[in-house]
């Protein structure tokens, strides 16, 4: 490849002046730089020997960038943090597009951690990688030509896209080309501010955040339609709710090692004040720390209570919720409880079943909100995804990471989907798969306590593990995106 065809433009997004002034500094030094934009309502001199643009955020900046840039590559960089960019990251980084059909690179990279360097992976992409907070890192190389072919189909009904430019431009970008990750770490990073939160994962339902959010899912709703992956409100069903039950609701709990919180747990569904019959399913998968007693002690003085312990000890929260609803005196409603969390009154069950009746639903979502193990309230406080339309919800519910809870199903169609046999992202799948189908019900207001602790919490999880959730949840949206492709391209017929 020629001198020529190895210049790339810079974009360097930029969210801190320090770091950004650094980024300028090293990117001066690199002779296959022809251009270094920086997004960013600050103005930084950039070196004058470059010619250069300086954008703020907003106004469709994506758009005028691409427009602009004439060498073979854009480099994005995502400037929260120190990126350490030599001659040979962006060698390495083109080497790994030549003779390959990706059009967008990424690639895992280096932490330097007390003088040390320590590998950070990423996960690879794939089409249900589609949630707009995937983690590309903080480099990614974009073939100029093929985002200039996108151009003109960038969704700009808005006029202009002040927060989902870069989200829109992958969407596209992956829909006619491949997006790969490097699995060799080309470049390193210098943490210089803790950017991360253990309320990131509620991003999307904090209400500070409402603006974004709304642009987002008509940027997504646009690639839906895109790829043939949209459902069309208007085929989803109702249900009839005539089947007959021994009872009208069961309060669903799998546990396993809970021996702390299982009997607030079983006393907040036995304190519910409802006008019709119910029970507690308690699906203990095999205890060992005291739970199992603890249940049977609340068993033997009230028999409303359930105790199953499952044949089977391969089980997964998903598989114990499945021996709870093909149980014989599971009721028409079965509702979700974590052994560690509580209703927030006594009124919740009934709550949850009238929303059923109110609108034939297939599936009722209720709100909760996040507490310590003493039931002290902890940011970001109320989580009540208002985020969901009966219009759209369905379809957007593929962008984000959960449904929200309580949740409960109208028995009958949860006996027929069924729960995969894992013990994260079961909720999600059978979620997605009833969103599609069926109509879901939504209740704003707090019903339900969700208390996060030591032994409970994911907000620090590592690294490793929170990749192979994402990678799981993922997987899920690309079975998901595929279904709904072949649903529709059935309809056409």
């Amino acid at each position: 490849m020629s001198k020529a065809n190895r210049k790339i433009s810079a974009v360097i997004f930029s969210f801190n002046r320090e770091v950004t002034e650094q980024l300028l500094s090293d990117l001066a030094e690199i002779n296959s730089i022809d251009k270094i934009f920086v997004v960013s309502k600050d103005k930084f001199e950039i070196p004058a020997h470059l010619y250069h643009t300086v954008h703020p955020f907003g106004s469709n900046v994506i758009n005028q960038i691409i427009e602009i840039a004439e060498a073979p590559y854009l480099f994005f960089i995502n400037g929260s943090q120190q990126v350490g960019i030599t001659e040979e990251t962006i060698s390495n980084f083109i080497a790994e597009t030549e003779g390959s059909d990706s059009g967008w690179i990424y690639s895992d990279y280096y932490v330097k951690q007390n003088s040390k360097l320590v590998i950070h992976l990423l996960i690879d992409y794939q089409p249900g990688s589609v949630r707009d907070d995937f983690d590309f890192g903080y480099c990614s190389l974009v073939r100029t030509d093929i985002v200039k072919r996108h151009l003109q189909n960038l969704f700009t009904q808005q006029n202009e896209l002040l927060y989902s430019g870069l989200y829109n431009l992958r969407l596209l970008a992956s829909h006619q080309s491949k997006i790969a990750r490097v699995a060799n770490p080309l470049y390193s990073v210098n943490m210089v501010n803790d950017e991360k939160s253990a309320n990131n994962m509620f991003a999307y339902v904090d209400p500070r955040n409402r603006e974004v959010q709304i642009e987002m899912e008509k940027v997504f709703t646009n690639y839906l339609k895109e790829i043939g992956a949209y459902v069309d409100p208007g085929i989803k069903k109702s249900v009839n709710f005539k089947n007959k039950f021994n009872f009208e609701a069961s309060v669903i709990i799998p546990v396993k090692n809970r021996v702390n919180t299982i009997e607030d747990a079983i006393h907040s569904a036995l304190n519910q004040n409802a006008k019709f019959s119910f029970n507690v399913i308690v699906v203990n998968n095999h205890s060992t720390d005291g739970t199992t007693e603890k249940i049977k002690k609340i068993a033997e003085s009230d028999d409303r209570v359930i105790h199953v312990i499952p044949t089977k000890t391969d089980l997964g929260i998903g598989g114990c919720w499945n021996e709870a609803i093909v149980h014989p005196d599971c009721g028409k409603f079965a509702v979700q409880l974590d052994s560690d969390d509580l209703y927030s009154d006594e009124n919740t069950l009934q709550r949850i079943v009238d929303k059923f009746y109110e609108g034939n639903y297939a599936m009722v979502i209720g709100s909760y909100k996040l507490t310590d193990f003493n039931l002290n309230e902890i940011p970001p406080g109320l989580i009540d995804h208002r985020e969901w339309t009966d219009d759209n919800g369905h379809n957007n519910a593929l962008r984000i990471n959960g449904f929200g809870a309580p949740r409960a199903f109208y028995t009958p169609v949860i006996r027929e989907i069924k729960f995969p046999n894992v013990s994260y992202g079961e909720d999600y799948s059978v979620g997605l798969a009833i969103s599609r189908q069926y109509k879901v019900g939504r209740i704003y207001e707090p019903i339900y306590l969700c208390r996060r602790w030591e032994g409970n919490t994911d907000a620090s999880l590592s690294i490793e593990k929170q990749n192979a959730n994402n990678f799981h949840k993922d997987s899920l949206r690309t079975k998901e995106i595929q279904l709904r492709q072949k649903i529709n391209r059935n309809l056409q017929k």
